[in-house]
């Protein structure tokens, strides 16, 4: 009896699970799909910037020979790319001071006194001229020091590219929205948009400083020498990829 009984019991259980399951209702059903879309494009911009520093002990001629190489590399880089557009950014000056060693017990501290003064200053040169890009940094650099570098895509690419990153991310969407429709068992043709938020952020319910220096006389600055060559570096641009991200909220009828 025990086994006719267990046999019994397992028969109703596959019985159970050979059942359909019935699906979910889903009239009315409000459902939030997120959706991304990317495009790329090679970039066509570089924005590089180049500095110049000095130390001496005394701040006037550290200053001044500042001023003159940041000048000379300025008339290197407009004549190398007429094109670019510069600005001069982050002009410090500042003192130097010893290590400090500490007074003999009982004595008191002496006051700190710079040993020199650090002078320096930046410029940014963003250009589109990215053929003539390793020429124009390998003549500036006769001068002046290379201390960043870094490709992007100009403003213009950018707005032009907007339509297709939008529609990427429409057409995103779009494949969500059959996939679920698909899911649920339901048409696509059931479904009815109610928000779609292209800025993504879900609040769709209720609808470099520069440091200046004070200005001092010039004085007069020794002559510079010629500035030496430097080899060419190279570049590799590579491509910037845009994205987006939009949320959509929808119902079934």
């Amino acid at each position: 009896m025990k086994y006719i009984a267990a046999a019994a019991m397992m028969a109703c259980a596959l019985s159970a699970h050979a059942a359909p399951l019935e699906p979910l209702p889903t009239s009315g059903a409000l459902i939030v799909v997120p959706a991304f879309g990317e495009v790329k494009h090679v970039n066509d911009q570089a924005t590089i910037t180049l500095s110049v520093e000095e130390v001496d002990k005394d701040k006037a001629l550290a200053a001044s020979r500042v001023n003159q190489k940041m000048k000379q590399g300025l008339e290197i880089v407009k004549k190398a790319d007429p094109q670019a557009s510069l600005k001069t950014q982050g002009y410090y000056t500042y003192p130097v001071y010893p290590e400090e060693v500490a007074p003999p017990p009982g004595q008191p501290r002496k006051p700190r006194v710079p040993t020199s003064w650090r002078v320096g200053q930046s410029l940014q040169v963003v250009t589109a001229n990215l053929d003539s890009l390793p020429k124009t940094v390998a003549a500036a650099q006769g001068i002046l020091s290379l201390n960043n570098l870094y490709f992007s895509l100009k403003p213009e690419t950018t707005r032009e590219m907007e339509d297709q990153r939008i529609a990427a991310t429409y057409l995103n969407l779009n494949e969500r929205v059959n996939s679920i429709a698909k899911a649920m068992g339901r048409k696509v043709s059931d479904v009815v948009v109610d928000t779609v938020d292209f800025e993504g952020s879900g609040n769709y319910g209720d609808r470099v400083a520069a440091a200046g220096s004070r200005a001092m006389p010039m004085m007069a600055a020794p002559a510079m020498a010629a500035a030496p060559v430097v080899a060419e570096p190279s570049f590799e641009p590579g491509e910037t990829t845009l994205t987006m991200r939009l949320v959509g909220k929808l119902r079934f009828k």
